[in-house]
């Protein structure tokens, strides 16, 4: 039978449930057992399609065109597998769900109520990705106490009766704070939200205590007692450097060894050496590059969350560390911030603001040789600069930005003209790309057919197509049923690719996306001879 477990969170929110989640079903897997994953939003937005960056990070899309929360990219990066619609519901589903059902007189006149009628529904979802694993991990989202998330932990202590408590297991993330003042790690936060969370019928299996710096035996003796959970269930969970070194702070502490103990489980050794081999290369890599990813969302790093890990996994693979240095694009001085950085990232984004900082950014990387990623928008403000200054084009932009520009380089497809809806209606999930032999995406892949991910509604306009390819600037990757433009490529610079999707959906830490790969060691190339200029004019001068 299928094993449940429910992650939750108490205190404050962002303590990382996510990462949680994904590295005990990472600790789970390495013991050959099958792990499914799903999310649970307690928003009422059907998806977080249409949320804004700053408030939820990015919208992760999955390989079927789900946009979801991010934490199913933490799942896909740790346990190297894909995520899918059922693996992510928020409240906004379930209350459409159900309305819809009550609007065709599927409850045959009974009144609609959260329970049993929510609660059911969401029961039905959490069963949803249970098909052929050993255990399914379920994240909470929210925090204990938030009126939002009741029918959501409500259905969870009902799956304790329905399952069997040894089916079901429940484990708490808490925040354990440091007061500076007195020195001192508090539990008594700890001991609130467990009490709050046994208000609500669920007694935690096991805390484990987010907090700056590792906990003693005597704090963990403590919140045993007062929150009565045997002191080996009590994990401790300290800041690390890496996110990818959390599930090694939690095999030391024996996490999975309490799960499979519980949950009556039978599994084989563990096998972490991959693992091991991704933190030791993060911990002591043997070069550095700077990469500077110029967008409109940097003050909140979540919002580029799977670019920022994606260049991670490019210097995992270069032996490199990467140095991400996140930069405005409505600063107008912003090309002064670019002059010692190694590559240049242009992610997406939606909206009008920082786009002409774009611009300028991407025209610095073409006409001094830096190495270029652009991704998404990325690839439109490629193809709008190039038209500008090397084309000529006076004005030419996106109709996105400007519906009357009299060079519309990007444009919408005739069948998105008319759509209205804001909420999953662009091209969204994965298409195939055919790519040209000899490109620099065809060394990257090592095959001339790929299928990658997408979220985007602005295409390039083909009737300026010749036009740029004959001036250098080719399309190299295209979407063959439509014709689409889905990689162009300068020729003549160093390494200067764009992709109309989002590569960074698909990069793990044990298989960095060739993309990422490759684009890191091209600033490498360029770290290397800017070193090498250094030291050839400090010996001119020690001559002098």
């Amino acid at each position: 039978m299928t094993k449940y477990i429910f992650v939750t969170g108490g205190v404050v929110s962002s303590l990382g449930k996510g990462i949680t989640a994904a590295s005990l079903g990472k600790l789970l897997e390495a013991r050959g057992l099958s792990v499914a994953m799903l999310k649970c939003d307690p928003y009422i937005n059907v998806d977080p399609g249409t949320m804004n960056p700053f408030q939820h990070g990015e919208v992760f899309v999955t390989e079927d065109g789900a946009e979801t929360d991010l934490d199913l990219g933490h799942y896909e990066r740790f346990l190297n597998k894909e995520m899918h619609h059922i693996n992510n519901i928020t409240a906004g589903k379930i209350y459409e769900s159900v309305i819809a059902r009550e609007r065709r007189g599927d409850f045959l006149g009974t009144t609609v109520q959260v329970i049993p009628h929510i609660t059911d529904e969401i029961k039905a979802r959490f069963k949803l990705p249970a098909k052929g694993a050993d255990i399914v991990i379920i994240e909470i989202g929210g925090t204990v106490g938030d009126i939002e998330s009741l029918p959501f932990l409500e259905a969870a202590r009902q799956m304790g009766l329905e399952a069997g408590r040894e089916n079901t297991l429940y484990i708490h993330v808490t925040l354990v704070p440091f007061i500076k003042a007195s020195e001192e790690l508090k539990t008594k936060p700890t001991q609130h939200s467990v009490a709050k969370l046994r208000e609500l019928g669920i007694s935690p299996d096991i805390i484990v205590c987010r907090s700056e710096k590792p906990l003693s035996a005597d704090i963990k003796a403590k919140i045993s007692m007062f929150c009565s959970v045997p002191k080996e269930s009590v994990v401790d969970a300290p800041d690390v450097a890496s996110i990818y070194e959390v599930p090694m702070v939690f095999d030391k502490q024996g996490l999975d060894d309490q799960v499979v103990m519980l949950l009556r489980l039978r599994s084989r050794a563990k096998d972490l050496e991959s693992w091991n081999g991704v933190v030791r290369r993060l911990r002591s890599p043997k070069h550095e590059v700077s990469i500077a990813l110029a967008g409109k969302y940097t003050d909140y790093k979540d919002a580029y969350k799977s670019v920022h890990e994606a260049l991670l996994h490019g210097g995992i693979a270069n032996d490199c560390r990467v140095a991400v240095r996140y930069l405005d694009t409505s600063d107008p001085a912003i090309l002064d911030q670019l002059r010692d950085v190694h590559g240049i990232l242009v992610p997406g984004g939606f909206g009008d603001r920082g786009i002409e900082g774009k611009i300028r950014v991407t025209g610095l990387a073409r006409e001094e040789h830096i190495p270029f990623l652009g991704l998404c928008l990325g690839l439109q403000i490629a193809v709008v600069e190039f038209g500008r200054s090397v084309l000529k084009l006076a004005g030419a932009h996106s109709t996105e930005f400007d519906p009357k520009t009299r060079y519309p380089v990007i444009d919408l497809l005739p069948e998105q003209k008319g759509v209205e809806a804001k909420g999953a209606t662009m091209r969204l999930g994965t298409y195939e790309c055919s790519l040209k032999k000899s490109s620099l995406a065809h060394r990257a892949y090592g095959s001339t057919a790929v299928r990658e991910r997408h979220r985007h509604r602005f295409e390039v306009n083909n009737k300026f197509r010749k036009l740029y390819e004959d001036a250098g600037l080719q399309v190299t990757g295209t979407y063959a049923p439509k014709n689409l433009a889905e990689i162009v490529e300068l020729r003549g610079h160093p390494w200067f690719l764009a992709a109309q999707f989002h590569p960074e959906f698909k990069s793990r830490p044990e298989a960095p996306h060739p993309l990422f790969r490759d684009f890191v060691a091209a600033a490498l190339v360029r770290a290397r001879g800017a070193e090498r200029s250094a030291v050839r004019g400090l010996s001119a001068e020690d001559r002098g």
